[in-house]
């Protein structure tokens, strides 16, 4: 019985730590957008990029 009065303190300390983390992550846009980092891994490069040089052409490019 006596471990109650320790439990309960600690037990409402923790759900307002835990609250207070999930207000500040709110605040400062962590679930703004949700979808929109899995659908650009789907998404292809942009067109006017250049294609990405190979390590053995940059290998031969290198001076001596």
């Amino acid at each position: 019985m006596e471990s109650l009065y320790l439990l309960i303190p600690v037990s409402i300390l923790l759900v307002f730590v835990i609250a207070g983390l999930f207000w500040w992550s709110v605040r400062s846009g962590q679930f703004d957008d949700l979808e929109g980092p899995a659908h650009r891994i789907l998404m292809d490069r942009e067109r006017g990029l250049p294609p990405e040089k190979s390590s053995k052409n940059d290998a031969s490019r290198m001076p001596d």
